[in-house]
């Protein structure tokens, strides 16, 4: 019998990288690696086992931190161009390598082969990013109010960098993270998502191969497989001066006080509970496009994921009949399959988490529009695939303030002028990605401006969903203030110095105080 696995290339796929066996055995390359318990991998696409892991102990999380430390004694004190020179070298093995990985990610955490294409994409283009920046660190020069003395500021490698990723994009935001940390001259320890250990191991074999074409430390790149527990070790450990962590607004309140509690760093990117303002001088059809991809895009399982449909009263009948007509063209189904717009939710958890938030959404006084519900019966075996929904609700309500990650759109309809629909924007407690559709110059500037959105991402006349490598992303409020990626996200991964230089003979001391010897 022909599987899923077996039909798309998945054993060629793994095998290009370096993971040996898949539903009939539990090889990934590393069995001799760790004593731990072992983790197993089961595709939301078809349920099937992919293989099984085993998990770091935390014996084996202090021989990686030896490892690392060990290794950013001599990778800081290589130039930054060269740093730049390795960065390249990964950038190149990941075209060699995409279409492999593409499929590994669509396979092991069910968004569509494009997407899984598009996110090994991100890869290479942050690799672009950070080799150009490594010729371009730079400092400032100040001028001293003292005669003879030279001010200037210079940054330095930083050390340790801990990375803790998420499910949803189990390769690109690593990539963010380590890119710019290997080229400032820091060395990563990288705990990614339990729930898609394949895609870090594959990975790491990427870049092990790099490293060893150039005959540099095994630290500068680790991986540690585990749960929560060996979050915990990363997260309390002295040795790594900056955390990044993307999920959960309750994982990342967690990190963010264990960190602060040892006066370390923390790079937070966490929920998001995103909208899209339509005013009356919205274009329709380009409102329809973002709002159904931005809802449906990976299930709606995007930390920028549309949630909230804010719509004036005068167009609000015309928006939703479009979006119902529109979702009735969805199809839903195996996301390796490229004539298919929505793939399964991560696990059965998640399906819970839908259910459940419809059966609130109703409790609460809303109305659903395009009814939600999971699918069952042949191609739909694994129990995770789901109907993207729609229903009409009002910001207070509890759900619409809650992020939840699946396919569910509300849509609240607003009155008056854009000030409004922003309020209702701004009132949530999180504050990552945010939109509004208009051709009126006066709201988008309105919008734009410091009354306006306070996300740390806003754009006009495209939906919420995706960000260019060459912009920071991250967001404000219980998104957590991080950024990362392109603009000067970088300098968060190298520590700051001021410098005085003083080239007379004398030593005039500040305030006038004299003190003579």
């Amino acid at each position: 019998m022909t599987t899923i696995a077996s039909q798309f290339g998945m054993n060629e796929a793994l095998e290009k990288l370096g993971i040996k066996t898949i539903n009939e055995g539990t090889s990934t390359g590393l069995e001799n690696f760790s004593s731990g318990e072992i983790l197993e991998s089961y595709s939301p696409v078809d349920g099937k086992l992919i293989a099984s892991v085993k998990m770091s102990t935390p014996q084996d999380y202090e021989k990686v931190m030896q490892a690392a430390t060990e290794a950013f004694k001599s990778f800081r004190l290589i130039p930054a161009p060269q740093r730049g020179e390795i960065v390249r070298q990964f950038g190149q093995k990941l075209r060699e390598n995409k279409e492999a990985l593409g499929k590994l990610v669509s396979y092991e955490m069910g968004k569509s082969l494009q997407e899984g294409y598009g996110e090994v994409q991100e890869m290479i283009d942050i690799c672009d990013f950070a080799v150009g920046l490594s010729r371009q660190l730079h400092g400032l020069t100040m001028h001293s109010e003292r005669p003879g003395h030279r001010m200037y500021e210079q940054y330095h490698s930083l050390g340790v960098v801990g990375i803790i990723s998420a499910f949803n994009f189990p390769v690109a935001v690593w990539s963010w993270n380590t890119a710019l940390a290997w080229i400032s001259g820091d060395v990563c320890v990288w705990k990614p998502s339990e729930k898609t250990p394949l895609c870090g191991i594959a990975c790491q074999n990427i870049i092990a191969q790099v490293i060893k074409e150039n005959n540099l430390p095994e630290g500068i790149s680790c991986l540690i497989n585990g749960d929560y527990k060996i979050g915990e070790l990363m997260t309390a450990d002295t040795r790594i001066p900056l955390v990044s962590a993307t999920g959960s607004t309750r994982m990342g309140k967690i990190v963010a006080q264990t960190v602060a509690g040892r006066l370390g760093k923390s790079l937070l990117e966490l929920g998001g509970n995103n909208a899209i303002i339509v005013t009356p001088d919205a274009d329709i059809k380009m409102t329809v496009i973002g709002a159904v991809f931005g809802a449906v895009g990976t299930a709606g399982q995007r930390c920028t994921s549309t949630r909230r449909l804010i719509i004036h009263e005068s167009i609000y009948d015309k928006v939703k009949d479009a979006l119902v007509a529109a979702y009735k063209q969805l199809r839903i189904g195996n996301p390796l399959d490229e004539n298919n717009h929505v793939g399964p939710l991560i696990d059965t958890h998640a399906v819970e988490m839908y259910s459940a938030s419809l059966k609130k959404v109703i409790d609460e006084g809303g109305n659903v529009l395009v009814e939600g519900g999971v699918l069952s019966g042949e191609g739909y075996e694994s129990g995770c695939y789901v109907k993207p929904a729609i229903a009409e609700a009002k910001n207070s309500y509890a759900i619409v303030q809650h992020e939840t990650f699946a396919p569910v759109l509300y849509l609240i309809k607003y009155s008056g002028d854009v000030d409004n629909a922003i309020e209702i924007q701004n009132g949530v407690g999180q504050g990552l990605s945010s939109a509004i559709m208009t051709n009126n110059l006066r709201e988008a500037e309105r919008f734009l401006s410091v009354v306006g959105s306070d996300c740390g991402i806003a754009n006009v006349n495209i939906g919420t969903s995706g960000a260019e490598i060459g912009g920071a992303f991250g967001g404000e409020k219980e998104t957590g203030g991080g950024r990362e990626s392109g603009s000067d996200a970088w300098k968060i991964y190298m520590r700051r110095q001021t410098n005085t230089i003083n080239y007379t003979t004398s030593l005039p001391l500040a305030q006038g105080i004299k003190f003579d010897l």
